[in-house]
């Protein structure tokens, strides 16, 4: 048995026939039958994307940053005055330079400069009663995120 389409509006829905049939069913089936020639190729034209909308490359990335459309991405700052320059390879460099250890260690410890040693040493001693391994049950997250502060205290009470 074999299948041939029902119509061009129910393309999953089918007749069986055998071979010799379905060869004549197809010789006499035009899928585009009762078309006109613009809704011919207005479907041709829907087929090569496949039915699904498009848009330019990047335009999901440039709406979320908020930038329009036609607006110019100028990296290396060519196109920006001077003023514009300094701000721009700042705020670049904010963005995407690595974490210093004094940066990352005053994050594990939920602390903002600036420290002083005895704030510092109030935060650990809060931060050793809650996640100390005892406490917990001998939980390993718990005795990592206590490693964690451990090295954040050891690198900020030298900074400090």
């Amino acid at each position: 048995m074999y299948r041939a389409p029902r119509s061009r509006r129910h393309l999953s829905s089918f007749y069986w026939f055998c071979l010799d049939h379905v060869r004549e069913y197809n010789k006499a089936w035009d899928y585009c039958a009762g078309m006109s020639t613009e809704e011919i190729e207005a479907h041709i034209r829907a087929d090569v994307v496949g039915w699904r909308p498009t848009w330019p490359m990047g335009w999901w990335a440039r709406r979320r940053a908020g930038m329009d459309y036609d607006s110019v991405r100028d990296d290396f700052g060519f196109f920006a005055d001077d003023g514009k320059k300094g701000a721009e390879k700042e705020r670049k460099q904010s963005a995407f330079s690595p974490m210093s250890a004094e940066a990352k260690a005053l994050s594990a410890m939920d602390l903002s400069p600036p420290v002083t040693l005895d704030k510092l040493k109030a935060r650990y001693k809060e931060l050793v009663k809650r996640f100390h391994p005892d406490t917990h049950g001998g939980d390993k997250a718990a005795e990592e995120r206590l490693k964690l502060i451990n090295q954040a205290y050891s690198t900020l009470r030298n900074s400090v």
